[in-house]
Parts: structure tokens; C-alpha cells; sequence
């Protein structure tokens, strides 16, 4: 298949990357070309041109979403980029195109492009993003959401009609047993008051273990006031580190502590911890409950620092076996590029009018599996109090 990918503009799709979006669209991006399509990627200028890419705008980082974004330079760049865009690939012979991008144009253009289109819902609703998601009327096209969760809240705007969750690269977050020294909790993540890093801060030093610390300040003003006076020889910040050395850290952790203070769209960060054989403490927001179960993970009280003490010392004997396991079931991104691919398919067959619903596959593809919400209990630290 040809694929084109839009991507969103506000961060470069490269390593070190800024976010789990710019990860997940890379991963998608990488894994689809291994399969043997031929994938573009639509994206900012700084981005791996090693995808294939097409830049179309460079980087607008913009700081938040709302209405305020309208006196921001930077939408009328992601307007004008992204309508130029769609407007070009009416004359491109792509398959289909996978919007992921968080931006209302190309979902709201959908039904211009003589070919399907898909878009991921990566967050809950906002005014920009609702607003093109109430205007599309594209008979080619098809909402995945990337959890149960955020289908859910999207619900009262457009019905999901797939649930795929994202998935990481099992091979670059190998199993770690717990070395012998293991003596730090992990947290890691960009460093915005909505990760809630001051929690788990605060929640390591009710547990007696050092915690190291990874990833981007993106909100200065977060990280001047509230983190930078707590750090410390057991609350160490080491930077913003690639994928291989971000492994290694996670690794050696005795278990990560996961503090959103919204309701996660999915959390990737979970993914990767488990795929290490790391253990999870996390407040019980957004999917993580849909990533989680019991032998691998303990969910706390949201906002609540004792609780997620609690749940860190719990997942402290938790098997690290077990954890890799969940991993290998849930979060491959192999199973997530099978139901992209399965969509990708069925909807190029019902735009040319087969009978089918099916596309030949390529030889040596995988028989796709149906995404199914999990269904396994998670141990929680409020029932155990």
C-alpha cells in the first residue's frame, strides 16, 4: 500500500522525541515501511528524514490549545500548511491517508481527498479538534481511538469506530532483571504540571528510595517553582535521554511511579516500564487501567501522595517476569500496526466497491487480531488500605 501519514507540527518527529505522539508516529511510520509500504510522512522540517518525510512546516511548539492559540503566529502556520497539504493531495495516488495529527483541517477536509482517510484520536475533545471532528462528513473515513477511555470521551462528538492501542518497539525497551543493586524509583516523562512529577517526588520520600528522574522541561515556569527546589542527591534530574539510554534507566529501577493529573489518552510510559520488567505505581486516570492488571502493576487514589506511596511499596514485590509478559500482550506495537493495517485495507476495498471487505495481503503479512478492550482486574491500593 501507498501511506501517507500526517503528523502534527509542533515538535519534530525525531529522538529525542518531545512526546509519546511524535514516538507513536515514528514507530507507525518505521514499522509500516518494514512491512513493505511504501509510507510518506507529512510532518515538520527538523523531522528523521528518514521516513520518508515531506516537511511541511517547521516546528511551532505551541504552548497550549484553546482559543488564545488564534493571536499565536504559529496557528496561522499550522493552518496554512496543513490546508496546502490537503489541498495537494487531491492530485496524489496515495491508498489511504492516517491523520495524526491533532489539528481540526485535515480531519474537517476529509471528505475532499478522492482516497480514505483515517484519523487517530490521541486526546480527549477539545475546541479546536471537536470542532473539526462535528464537520466531517467523509464516508471514507474512520475514528480509532487509541483506548477505551478516550473512545469514551469522544463519544458525545463521534463514535469511535475502532479501538487500537498504541503500541512501543519491544525490542528497544528489552526484560531487565532487578540487578543487584537496584536501589531508585523512576519517573520519567516531560516535565508539565499535568505528569504531576511533584508527586512522585514527594511520594519517594515516603517510600525511602532515591528517585531518578527523565525527560523535557516544557513548562519552565513548572519546573523553576515546583521541581527544581525539591531536587536533590534522592531526587535527581538526569535529562532528556534517548530511546537506549531512557532503557537503561528504566531498567534499573525497582518500579516507576506514574502521576498524571488528567485522564491519560493512553501512556506509553506505562508500556515501556513494564516492557523493562519495571513494576507500576500509578494514579488511576485515563487507560492506565486498561494497560495494567495485577500482576503487574497497583493504581492509586488520583492526586493522593500516601496512596501512591502505598502502591509504590506494593509494586515492589511484584514479579518482573510478569510484567515483561503484560507487556509482550498488550503493548507490541506489532499488534498495534496488525489492526492499522487490517483498516487500512478493509476501507481501500469499500472505497473501490469490492464485494469484499478485505484487500489481498501481502505475503508473509500477519493475520490481523481484533482489538478488543482487556479484560484482566488490576490490583488497587484503595482496596487494600
Amino acid at each position: 500500500m501507498k501511506i501517507g501519514i500526517i503528523a502534527h507540527l509542533r515538535h519534530p518527529i525525531a529522538e529525542p522525541f518531545a512526546g509519546g505522539l511524535e514516538m507513536h508516529t515514528h514507530l507507525l511510520a518505521r514499522l509500516l515501511r518494514d512491512r513493505g509500504h511504501a509510507v510518506t510522512v507529512f510532518a515538520s522540517v527538523h523531522s528523521e528524514p528518514a521516513l520518508e518525510l515531506e516537511a511541511i512546516c517547521s516546528e511551532t511548539a505551541l504552548a497550549g490549545v484553546g482559543t488564545a492559540e488564534a493571536s499565536d503566529i504559529a496557528f496561522f502556520k499550522e493552518h496554512h500548511a496543513y490546508l496546502s497539504l490537503m489541498t495537494d493531495l487531491r492530485l496524489r495516488d496515495f491508498d489511504v491517508i492516517h491523520n495524526n495529527s491533532l489539528h481540526y483541517l485535515p480531519v474537517t477536509l476529509a471528505d475532499t481527498l478522492p482516497m480514505p482517510m483515517i484519523t487517530t484520536l490521541h486526546t480527549p475533545p477539545f475546541c479546536w479538534l471537536e470542532s473539526g471532528v462535528r464537520l466531517c462528513s467523509g464516508k471514507d473515513h474512520a475514528f480509532v481511538a487509541v483506548s477505551q477511555s478516550v473512545a469514551k470521551l469522544w463519544n458525545p462528538v463521534a463514535k469511535a469506530d475502532e479501538v487500537i492501542l498504541n503500541g512501543i518497539d519491544l525490542h528497544k525497551f528489552a526484560f531487565h532483571p532487578l540487578p543487584d543493586d537496584a536501589s531508585y524509583l523512576v519517573w520519567y516523562g516531560r516535565i508539565v504540571p499535568e505528569k504531576g512529577l511533584h508527586y512522585a517526588i514527594e511520594a519517594a520520600r515516603k517510600i525511602g528510595l532515591p528517585l531518578r528522574i527523565a525527560g523535557p522541561i516544557l513548562d519552565q515556569d513548572y519546573y523553576r517553582t515546583k521541581i527544581a527546589p525539591e531536587l536533590g542527591a534522592d531526587a535527581l534530574h538526569v535529562g532528556h535521554l534517548a530511546h537506549s539510554e531512557l532503557a537503561r534507566l528504566v531498567g534499573g529501577a525497582r518500579a516507576f511511579l506514574c502521576t498524571p493529573m488528567w485522564d491519560e489518552p493512553y501512556g506509553l510510559v506505562v508500556a515501556e516500564a513494564l516492557a523493562c520488567g519495571v513494576p507500576v505505581a500509578a494514579f488511576a486516570r485515563g487507560a492506565i487501567p486498561e494497560i495494567l492488571d495485577e500482576s503487574c502493576g497497583v493504581l492509586a487514589t488520583p492526586d493522593d501522595v500516601a496512596s501512591l506511596a502505598d502502591a509504590g511499596l506494593a509494586a515492589l514485590a511484584l514479579d518482573r517476569r510478569a510484567c515483561r509478559r503484560r507487556a509482550e500482550r498488550v503493548c507490541d506495537a506489532g499488534r498495534m500496526v496488525d489492526g492499522y493495517q487490517a483498516l487500512y485495507r478493509g476501507m481501500i476495498a469499500r472505497a473501490s466497491g469490492c464485494g469484499s471487505n478485505l484487500v489481498p495481503m501481502q505475503q508473509g503479512e500477519p493475520t490481523p487480531p481484533r482489538i478488543t478492550a482487556y479484560e484482566l482486574p488490576v490490583r488497587n491500593v484503595q482496596q487494600h488500605a
